[in-house]
Formats: structure tokens, sequence, C-alpha cells
């Protein structure tokens, strides 16, 4: 099932969605449904986006949009190298096939793909060039890569300032949660979720068969609950939820 095909079937059982909050997403016929999906882990610090939604307005009040310098041009840059703990610099690419494209032209064998809370091992300072989806919804087009500071010229993409003030503010507010979720934030959904999923971290990767996989979805949809369309991504867990939003799924169990 594709991302799009996962909107219709949501609005045909419960309308358009007229607000989105936390791991919530709010319909139009009053049901709340809880998200796992996520936007594929662009809102896993939830859909207000924190702060970073008040940097965007605030930058565009100031009628920065053009496609001039600023002063806070760098903001991303120092936020990624905080976040790697490393001295990188930052390019914007359109999907990850490119970012990745051109990540391996400059290190084949050292280069790898961020995802918080699931690499509690890796030394990014260690790591060549890492890809980062950015932490806040409404950039499902943009990746960065952060690659040495000596790699030659490489093919990429300008983003608006706005929009890059946004990002920076999203990458500091994954820093702080970084600090503050762990497992005792994720093990508490575990008697229901890891009969459908194994579980590293936040993220559930699903036990249901491929050919089944579609069921399972429209069925969590039943349930009110939304995960990841996708076969081969992970849903993740949904943080801050009360367990009883998974009552329906438990008392409804799907036959695997």
């Amino acid at each position: 099932m594709t991302v799009n095909d996962l909107a219709n079937e949501i609005y045909k059982k419960y309308g358009t969605i007229t607000r989105a909050r936390e791991c919530f997403l709010y319909t139009k016929k009053a049901i709340r449904l809880t998200d796992l999906f996520q936007e594929d882990g662009r809102a896993i610090l939830g859909w207000r986006g924190n702060e970073a939604f008040t940097y965007l307005k605030n930058t565009l009040s100031k009628g920065l949009t053009g496609s001039f310098i600023t002063e806070q041009s760098s903001r991303v840059n120092k936020a990624v190298n905080l976040l790697l703990n490393s001295k990188k610099n930052v390019f914007y690419f359109s999907s990850k096939s490119e970012a990745l494209k051109e990540c391996l032209k400059i290190s084949p064998d050292n280069t790898s793909l961020y995802r918080p809370w699931n690499q509690e091992n890796l030394d990014w300072s260690k790591t060549d060039c890492v890809i980062i989806a950015p932490p806040f919804p409404w950039t499902d087009t943009i990746y960065i890569a952060a690659v040495p500071t000596d790699a030659d010229k490489i093919n990429s993409i300008k983003i608006p300032f706005a929009l890059e003030n946004a990002i920076a503010r999203s990458i500091y507010n994954l820093i702080k949660a970084l600090q503050e979720r762990e497992e005792k934030d994720w093990f508490i959904y575990d008697t229901i979720l890891t009969k459908y999923f194994n579980r590293k971290g936040p993220y559930l990767f699903t036990k249901v068969s491929q050919n089944r996989y579609d069921d399972f979805i429209m069925h969590c949809l039943e349930c009110e609950i939304i995960i990841n369309p996708d076969y081969n991504k992970p849903s993740i867990v949904p943080f801050g939820a009360d367990k009883g939003v998974f009552t329906k799924l438990k008392n409804n169990p799907f036959k695997i």
C-alpha cells in the first residue's frame, strides 16, 4: 500500500483530518486516530514540531524568503555537527537515492543512514557520510547529507531559508529528545504490540507476512490505529500515548 492509498482509506472511513497533535490525528467524524506511521519518522517528535513551526513562522514574518544569504544560513550545519559530534558540511537532496548516490561517490564504504534511537553503538564522528531525514513534518522530499569538509563539490539542491531554519530547530529538538526518551517510554506497549511487531527502541518491524500486510493495515485502521503502509519500513511507538489507545486492537486481535 502506498502513502496515498493509506490517506484515501483514512478519508473514506473517517473523513478529512482536521487537526494533528503529538502522535494523534483528529478527524472530521470526531474520531482520534493514533499515528504509528508518523510520516515515516518525520513526525517522530510530534505533529506540531515543537518550536520548529514557530521558527518557520517567525522567519516568514521577516520576509526572509529570497535566495540571498542570511545571518543564520549555517544553523543546520551547526545542528547536524552537534547531533553527530563531528565537523561536516551539509547539503540537501530531493530524494534519499540522490543523497546516497552522492555520498557513495565520496565514501563507498563508510556511508550510513541516520535513524535516531536505533544505532546506539555507532560512532557518528567516525562515519564519513551520514544521510538524515529531518525530524520535521512537511519535509518528505528533503534529505540532508553530512559529508567531510574536504569533500569535492557535489550536486545538491537549495531549500528556502525559512524551511532551513525550521529544520535546524527540529534537529536541536531531536538532540534534546535523545536525552529524554528511552526504553521505559517504549516497552509499556509491548504486551499488545509484540504480537505483531519486533520492536527495536521505538521502531516496530512487522511480523505479519507480506501477503497479509495490507489486511493488517486495514484492521489497524478499523481499530483507530495508523501504521506504516510500506511493509519494508517500521512503524513507530506512539510516544506519550495512553495504553488505552490499543484497547480495540487488544479486544479484536488480527489473526496472523
